[in-house]
C-alpha cells in the first residue's frame, strides 16, 4: 500500500476551506511585538484574534520566550500536538533548510503554507510527497477573512 500523498493546493475554494478550518497553526518565522508593523507579526496576531492558537516558531531573536503570549519553539520537530498549518515566513531560498524538521514533525502538520511571495517548486513538491498539502503564495490572513473571520466549520 502507498503512503499517503498531499496536494499542491491552488484552488482558492480550497485554500479558503484549509484556512477556516484551522484551529492551531504554527508560524515558522514569525516577528516580535517590535516588528508588529510586518507580516511575519500582524497575521498570526490576527490568527489569534480570531481565536485561532498560534505556536510561535521564530528563527531570530535567541532572547525571546514569548510571542503574542505563548512559549515560543526553537525547532519544529519539538512540537508535540497536531497542527493543522504550518505557516511559514521565510525567503524561498531558505525553506530547503527547514524541510528535515518538518518531515520530522510528529504528527505532521495537515498542510504547509507558504505566504504571499513565497515559492519553491520542489520543497513544495517534496512535502506533498511526504504526504502534506501545500499551499503556496497566498496569504493566510487575506484567506481567513475571505472565509469569514472565525471557523466556518
Amino acid at each position: 500500500m502507498s503512503a499517503a500523498k498531499g496536494r499542491l493546493v491552488t484552488s482558492r475554494e480550497d485554500a479558503l476551506r484549509i484556512a477556516a478550518a484551522a484551529k492551531t497553526v504554527a508560524v515558522l518565522g514569525i516577528k516580535t511585538e517590535s516588528q508588529a508593523s510586518q507580516p511575519a507579526y500582524y497575521v498570526p496576531e490576527y490568527l489569534q484574534g480570531v481565536g485561532v492558537k498560534i505556536i510561535p516558531v521564530p528563527v531570530y531573536y535567541p532572547e525571546v520566550k514569548e510571542i503574542l503570549g505563548e512559549p515560543v519553539v526553537r525547532q519544529l520537530r519539538a512540537i508535540k500536538q497536531q497542527v493543522d498549518i504550518l505557516d511559514i515566513f521565510r525567503r524561498p531560498q531558505d525553506l530547503p533548510q527547514h524541510l528535515d524538521d518538518i518531515l520530522a514533525m510528529d504528527p505532521r502538520p495537515a498542510c504547509v503554507w507558504l505566504q504571499s511571495g513565497i515559492s519553491h517548486p520542489e520543497f513544495e513538491q517534496q512535502l506533498a510527497q511526504a504526504g502534506i498539502d501545500v499551499v503556496p503564495s497566498r496569504c493566510l490572513k487575506v484567506d481567513r477573512a475571505a472565509a469569514g473571520g472565525r471557523s466556518a466549520l
